[in-house]
Order: structure tokens, then C-alpha cells, then sequence
């Protein structure tokens, strides 16, 4: 068997590992830090974070039409996206700013979005056609590399701030600086990997995926399976500091989180070579459904109980984000092998989870009478538990009962 560098694999981790660095970790630090450094309420946070998903849902169709027609000029526009990521990321975090900062916050973001869709639906897309060459279960073969780095870049960045600031007074600066290293080393890495193949004589678009009833359902699934994560993740900071009156404990139980699922996602694809994909990923949807009940019961001093939760619900995420797109990746390659925009939609499903959270949960906290930071009363924390476990709790059953009822096969 060919040896995994000399396919080019560690490239798509480190692609993966910037891509993941530049999006999870938004939506758990930005809100809190502009919170912190300029006073910007939790509600306009949330509504201009939902605002800004829904300006995706008209542009990633776009973004995947242009992927597809300008496919000669990949390379190039690729390399164009990753410079516009990295300065948005040093807007966002490195910049005083110059004006509002409300609408500072949703100019870089509009960049950083904009290009991180760019990104991820062409990184995808090649995804489907270097599959193809890998030969059999080569989709969860580079799912496995493309997931783990992607886990490994989560971890990094969502408790490098927390580092950094032992040291330095400008830890989201620093933070940014390293991102952009971060992005010239993931176009180093992917240089070689952008070769388009011939255009088809027509662009498929959209039909052939909402045509089928297998693809509208794994994107069903993706929308409702994802918004757990998005959920935990805009809650995180606020749980560990309030809840369990943990301050200072938040990242290294991010790090525990994130890096039992970068851990995890090889077992999860060993797990499919010899169960099948969508049994593995029940099986990991099943542990998150437990780790989101004991959640709900935890209290002030629960910290250790809480670093077991995140070994198990970290353990179950590595499930998520390396079976579920190995299985839509797979099904694309069956039925619309060119399509780039059906990335466009597996996309925006990715990203519009974050956004509902934020947009839904944010005020939902402001109405209770949450606040970072301060003592708050025990409306405000019930809220902020049940939001945190037992609604996630709730999504995931609902997810398992669409995916056991979805027809797959495994080759």
C-alpha cells in the first residue's frame, strides 16, 4: 500500500487543522471576548452572528457555482481565500477597532466566513475525487486524516488564548499571529493537490442532491446531529465558569474535550472498517446522549465528573465529524461526483447550527438574567442547564431515529 504521505494525506490534515482552527473556536472565544474587551451586549452578539449565516445561505451556493466555473483558477483562488482568512483573523482579534465595534466584529467576520466557505467547499469537494483514486473505504481513509487534523487544529486553538494570556497581555493577538503561520503552512502543504479535472459539459448544481432522498436526508441529519456541538460549544465558557464555579478551568477541559476526540476519530474509522459507518456513528451518538444526561447534573465542584463528560461526549464528537461527512462524501461520489455545490449546502448546514445557537441561546441567557462573570441567580443557571444538556440530549435522539431509519450501504 502506498504510504499515506506520499498520497498527500498529511496535507489534508494540515488543511483540515487550519480550516478547524479558523471556525469552532469563533464562535467559543470571539463573543466572550468582545464582551470582555468592548461591552457588546450577548443579544447583538447573537443577532449579528445569525445575520451573518444567513447572508451564507445566499452566498455558498455562489461560492460553490464559482468553484465549479472557475475550477482552472482554483489554485489561485485558493491561495486568495487563505490570505483573506488570515488578515479577517487579525481584524478580528489583533485590531483595535476603528469603529464600532459591533460592526468591527461583523466586517472581519464577513471576511473570515466568506472565506473559510470558499475554503471548506473546495477542500471537500477535492476531497471526493482524491477518494475516488485511494481505492476501496477511501472515503473514511481520508475522512480519518482530514477529521483528525481537523480535531487536532480545534484543540490547539481553543486553548491557546487561555495559554497565551499567562504570558502576555495580548493573548487573542498572539493567537491571530499564529494563525496566520498556521495558514501559510496549510497552502504549503495542499499546493500540489489543487489539479481540477475536466470540467463537466454541464454544471449538475443543486438537482442531482436534492433529487435524491438518501443526500436530502443526510443533510437532515447534519443539521440536527451538528447542533448539539454548536450548542455545548457556545455554552462552554459560561457552564465551566458559572455552573460548576470552575474559572480558570476552561481550557484545559477544552483541551481534555477536544483532543479525546482528535484521539478517538482512527478508532472511529477502524470501528467502520469492521461494523459499517453508520453503526459506528449510532454507537457514538449513543455515548453523547449519555454525556449530555450527566451533564445536567452537575453543580458547583463537579470539575472532575466534568473532565469525565468531556472524555466521553469528546470521544462521541470524534464520531461526528469522521463518519457522518465520510458517509454524505461517499453517497456524493455515487450520485454527483463534480458536484462542488453539494459542499455549498453540507457547508451551510455545518455553520448554520453555530448560528442558531448563537442566536437563540445568547438572548434566551439575557432574558434569564444570565451574565459572565457575576454571581447570577438560580433561573439564570437552570437555564443555562438545561440549554448546556438536556436540549442537546434531546437533538440527539432525534438524530438517531432519522439515521436508523436511513437506508446506507457501506460500499
Amino acid at each position: 500500500m502506498t504510504s499515506a504521505r506520499a498520497l498527500g494525506l498529511p496535507g489534508y490534515a494540515v488543511f483540515a487543522a487550519m480550516l478547524a482552527s479558523a471556525g469552532l473556536p469563533i464562535y467559543i472565544h470571539a463573543p466572550k471576548f468582545y464582551v470582555d474587551e468592548y461591552g457588546v451586549s450577548l443579544a447583538a452578539l447573537g443577532a449579528v452572528l445569525f445575520g451573518l449565516r444567513l447572508f451564507d445561505f445566499v452566498q455558498d451556493p455562489v461560492l460553490g457555482w464559482l468553484s465549479e466555473a472557475a475550477r482552472g483558477m482554483r489554485r489561485r483562488l485558493v491561495g486568495l481565500s487563505v490570505a483573506i482568512i488570515a488578515l479577517s483573523m487579525i481584524g478580528l482579534f489583533a485590531i483595535e477597532p476603528p469603529i464600532a465595534p459591533l460592526f468591527w466584529f461583523a466586517l472581519t467576520l464577513t471576511g473570515l466566513f466568506t472565506s473559510f466557505s470558499f475554503l471548506t467547499i473546495n477542500f471537500y469537494a477535492q476531497g471526493v475525487r482524491k477518494a475516488d483514486d485511494l481505492g476501496p473505504n477511501g472515503h473514511v481513509r481520508l475522512a480519518t486524516w482530514r477529521e483528525t487534523g481537523s480535531l487536532l487544529g480545534v484543540c490547539v486553538a481553543s486553548v491557546v488564548p487561555t495559554v497565551l494570556a499567562s504570558y502576555t497581555g495580548s493573548p487573542f493577538a498572539m493567537f491571530a499571529a499564529g494563525f496566520c503561520g498556521l495558514a501559510l503552512l496549510s497552502a504549503y502543504a495542499m499546493r500540489r493537490e489543487w489539479v481540477a479535472r475536466p470540467a463537466a459539459a454541464t454544471t449538475p448544481g443543486f438537482g442531482p442532491v436534492l433529487s435524491d432522498a438518501i443526500a436530502r436526508r443526510l443533510l437532515l441529519i447534519a443539521l440536527v446531529n451538528a447542533t448539539p456541538v454548536a450548542v455545548t460549544s457556545t455554552l462552554f465558557l459560561f457552564f465551566v465558569e458559572s455552573r460548576l464555579a470552575a474559572p480558570g478551568w476552561e481550557g484545559p477541559l477544552l483541551l481534555l474535550f477536544f483532543l479525546s476526540a482528535a484521539v478517538s476519530a482512527p478508532l472511529w474509522g477502524r470501528a467502520a472498517d469492521r461494523l459499517g459507518a453508520k453503526r459506528a456513528l449510532l454507537f457514538g451518538m449513543g455515548i453523547a446522549i449519555v454525556s449530555f444526561a450527566f451533564a445536567a447534573l452537575l453543580g458547583p465542584g463537579d470539575t472532575f465528573a466534568f473532565a469525565v463528560i468531556c472524555l466521553a461526549s469528546g470521544a462521541a464528537l470524534g464520531a461526528d465529524l469522521t463518519l457522518l461527512p465520510a458517509i454524505f462524501a461517499r453517497r456524493m461520489a455515487r450520485i454527483a461526483p463534480d458536484a462542488g455545490q453539494a459542499f455549498g449546502l453540507w457547508s451551510f448546514v455545518s455553520k448554520f447550527t453555530l448560528a442558531f445557537a448563537a442566536v437563540t441561546l445568547l438572548p434566551l441567557l439575557d432574558v434569564a438574567g444570565f451574565q459572565s462573570g457575576t454571581d447570577n441567580p438560580v433561573a439564570a443557571l437552570t437555564m443555562l442547564t438545561v440549554l448546556y444538556a438536556l436540549v442537546p440530549c434531546a437533538l440527539k435522539l432525534v438524530a438517531i431515529a432519522l439515521l436508523a431509519a436511513t437506508p446506507l450501504k457501506e460500499t
